[in-house]
């Protein structure tokens, strides 16, 4: 009914070419999320992979004067990467001592081609439509699984991270586009289908400070998960309140990827205290953030690689 009623609505507004599908609306009702397995170009992920690989060697020059602290044995930095601020997750070590980067957030005011990715009509207008309007950025992670180094990311939902922060859970949508091909044997993602159903669900309290963000075990069905298979380029739609987790990457193959969640224009991001805005009218981020506001990938990348 209601994925009618969606199509019915683009209808009316005129068709758009990255816009849901039918059968897109009803797997994202019925189990949380769909993919889109071709959506980037192999020459616009090499671009991606590039810009991706600048930015934690930035960050990973800034780690050494950045503050440090572990919460339940992990380990994070607050750093100012290119004069911006970011929390740095690291990998785990041995107690006090912690190996590479795991994700940065955020990261797309880093690079002008992330900056210019914001803005792409192939995830803005997917997020229209689940969003209900206009979107601005919520937030924004570079998630990075180097082989044989990248760990297990348990059983979790987006929604209990920001319930504290903004009242408006479900049009916070996520898109994890993969810059790597996922699979199993590297720690591909994992959703459970249907586990977006009944909102934010409880966490597993009395496991140190960050066991509350972490799912309990009762209260899904994980043989219900399914585990996302995607070639470089392609993308997963998912909700904030859809269960997922990751295996560690014990193979000699990297699997990068690049999280955005966006929500209604307007609204400030989570980390930082500014409105992004997306596509042309995103006057209040445009002076804030310095970014690029063309949506052409390829020209940002050279404008990058010639300011580098």
């Amino acid at each position: 009914m209601q994925a009618a009623q969606h199509a019915r609505g683009r209808a009316r507004g005129g068709a758009r070419r990255h816009g849901l599908s039918a059968a897109e609306w009803r797997a994202w009702e019925r189990d949380g999320f769909f993919l889109r397995r071709r959506v980037f170009a192999p020459g616009e992920v090499a671009r991606l992979c590039e810009a991706a690989e600048q930015v934690v060697a930035r960050a990973d020059a800034a780690l050494c004067g950045a503050e440090r602290y572990e919460i339940d044995g992990n380990g994070y930095a607050e750093a100012r990467i290119a004069g911006r601020a970011a929390t740095v997750q690291l990998e785990h070590g041995a107690p006090g001592r912690f190996g590479a980067i795991r994700v940065i957030e955020p990261f797309h005011a880093l690079h002008p081609v992330f900056e210019a990715l914001v803005d792409d009509a192939r995830l803005v207008e997917p997020m229209r439509d689940l969003v209900g309007g206009p979107v601005a950025l919520f937030t924004d992670k570079l998630n990075l699984k180097r082989p044989r180094v990248g760990s297990r990311f348990g059983w979790h939902q987006d929604s209990p991270y920001w319930m504290h922060f903004c009242n408006h859970l479900d049009q916070l949508p996520n898109v994890l586009l993969a810059l790597d091909a996922a699979a199993p044997h590297n720690g591909c993602l994992r959703l459970v289908r249907g586990s977006h159903r009944r909102g934010p669900l409880p966490g597993r309290s009395g496991e140190g400070v960050l066991g509350p963000l972490f799912t309990h075990p009762a209260h899904f069905d994980e043989s219900a998960a399914e585990a996302i298979v995607l070639p470089a380029g392609g993308a997963v739609f998912f909700s904030p309140h859809s269960v997922h987790g990751s295996q560690p990457n014990a193979s000699g193959d990297s699997r990068r990827a690049l999280v955005l969640t966006y929500q209604p224009a307007g609204l400030r991001m989570f980390k930082v205290d500014l409105v992004r805005n997306t596509g042309v009218g995103n006057v209040e981020a445009g002076a804030a953030a310095g970014g690029a506001q063309s949506s052409d990938l390829a020209a940002c990348s050279k404008a990058a690689r010639s300011s580098a």
